[in-house]
């Protein structure tokens, strides 16, 4: 643990790191109790190690590896997630593709069906605007293996728009 000394920092930290950290968990997990707990299980596991962490060069990017690697660790699957199942499929929106910030909420569904690493990658890239060697550092893995997990999640992705626009879906 910390001495008392680090902890009003961290709490300012924390409570700054917040929203950031939050919205990132969020697009990652895709609802909110996930998030939630995705944000907060971060938030621990630096007030843990905070003494160390709070010398990083950028805490920003620190936190943003734990919560990524904490969004991985928990979608591996030696743990079994149980999802609600309904027979109706979610309706999805007849209205003319715009280009412009409305598109990441359309895109929202088919990124959701990624596996979580490209997941994690296309957030990261597309919704958060980090570099791929910023992407790289925060999964503590090669620049080229960035760039494979970003093109086929972005090849899955066009292959399921495609699919739902055969079949007669989306206009």
């Amino acid at each position: 643990m910390t001495s008392g000394t680090d902890a009003p920092a961290f709490e300012e930290y924390a409570s700054d790191a917040w929203p950031s950290l939050y919205r990132h968990a969020y697009l990652l997990t895709g609802n909110h109790a996930d998030a939630e707990d995705i944000a907060q299980q971060t938030l621990l596991k630096a007030y843990r190690s905070w003494s160390r962490i709070c010398r990083s060069d950028s805490l920003e990017a620190y936190l943003r590896r734990i919560l990524t690697n904490t969004f991985l660790s928990a979608r591996r699957p030696k743990k079994r997630r149980f999802e609600l199942l309904t027979d109706t499929p979610p309706e999805h929106d007849s209205t003319p593709v715009h280009h412009g910030p409305e598109d990441r909420l359309m895109l929202w569904p088919y990124v959701k069906s990624l596996p979580p690493r490209q997941r994690v990658v296309i957030v990261l890239r597309y919704y958060e605007d980090l570099t791929e060697q910023e992407i790289a550092d925060t999964l503590g893995c090669s620049r080229g293996t960035v760039k494979s997990q970003a093109h086929r999640a972005l090849k899955a992705l066009r292959a399921a728009m495609g699919s739902e626009r055969a079949d007669g879906r989306e206009s």
